[in-house]
């Protein structure tokens, strides 16, 4: 492993979604607060899942809310994830809609599990927001970000369409086995996608994805170069949820991931698209920093208080694996030891 080690990021793509999009919010080209339908029409009349009937049919009715950007890029749209759904995992078994992972565009008929603005779930809302700024940019999200954010950042090692000198520093996939040990095994995003998923398939490196870290710990700029306005950064890091607030993500689907909270027993909101401590984590991070994390165990965070960023890589399954989460506390206690 090195700094130029390729990495798949997963959700730790969505940091960079919600970037893009709110550099068309700050242009005026997207309103925080418009039906996303305005920009994306299939958006119009979302479905609600209730139930299975007897036979297994789904039980849908229409939603009674419009669903909004706002709700899009905070994860309250009521879109979830089959990993973390029981219901959206049977929903893909009784109809053979393909999960989002297999990048294929029939993921988008998936239903809401909720009416949007009722509660925080996590799933496929910033995927929708690659389809909304593709719509308004027109771009496809590998160029707009190429443009947007890598280029400008220096980040020659990021994207969704992995090139072949890439490809040769691709760090090698493991799965956990039940004995403790680690399985090699063939992992990669699909690189003749339907769509570019705005929610988890970029590649990226440490040197890199750091550089976007430092950007957004600098209030949106690195080395003279602006990407973001501060007052636009300082909005992604604040609570866009009010009284609702972030909860495990329990596991439906436990060979992919373990069931998932950050901070058990605290309260933790959402801004433009991260995880928000509200109070100071248990490793060092201050009260008010940011974070998030991909499936195949990366995870990041920002400390705005502090001004500190940290990230760790590695590609392993099923998602927080007990011993990479223990060697993620350790490591940040080490760093914030070092800066006393």
């Amino acid at each position: 492993m090195t700094v130029d080690t390729v990495f798949w990021l997963l959700s730790m793509t969505k940091a960079f979604t919600a970037t893009a999009c709110m550099q068309l919010i700050e242009q005026g080209r997207i309103g925080l607060d418009d039906d996303a339908a305005k920009y994306l029409p299939e958006l119009a009349s979302p479905q609600i899942l209730e139930g299975f009937a007897a036979d297994g049919t789904p039980r849908l009715r229409p939603a009674k809310r419009a669903i909004k950007v706002r709700h899009l890029l905070t994860h309250t749209s009521g879109y979830t994830y089959s990993i973390w759904s029981e219901a959206l995992t049977h929903y893909e078994q009784v109809t053979g809609m393909p999960d989002i992972a297999t990048c294929k565009n029939a993921a988008f008929t998936a239903p809401l599990e909720c009416e949007p603005g009722e509660r925080w779930e996590y799933g496929i809302s910033m995927d929708w927001v690659g389809k909304l700024v593709e719509a308004v940019s027109d771009q496809s999200l590998e160029v707009y970000f190429r443009e947007n954010i890598f280029a400008p950042l220096g980040m020659k090692d990021s994207g969704f369409l992995i090139g072949s000198q890439q490809k040769r520093r691709v760090a090698s996939f493991h799965s956990r086995r039940a004995d403790g040990g680690l399985e090699p095994a063939p992992f990669g995003m699909p690189q003749r996608p339907e769509f570019f998923m705005g929610g988890g398939g970029a590649f990226s490196t440490p040197r890199d994805y750091m550089a976007f870290l430092r950007a957004l710990l600098n209030g949106g700029a690195l080395n003279g170069v602006r990407i973001l306005r501060p007052e636009t950064v300082a909005m992604m890091m604040q609570n866009q949820i009010g009284e609702l607030n972030v909860h495990e993500m329990r596991s439906a689907q436990p060979s992919f991931s373990r069931s998932f909270d950050q901070f058990p027993g605290q309260p933790h909101k959402w801004g433009l698209s991260f995880d928000i401590n509200t109070q100071a984590g248990p490793n060092g991070r201050s009260a008010g920093s940011v974070s998030w994390a991909g499936l195949l165990n990366c995870y990041f965070w920002l400390d705005p208080v502090k001004h500190v960023a940290g990230a760790l890589f590695t590609q392993i399954l099923p998602f927080y694996d007990e011993r990479v989460v223990a060697l993620y506390g350790a490591f940040e206690r080490e760093l914030y030891a070092s800066l006393a």
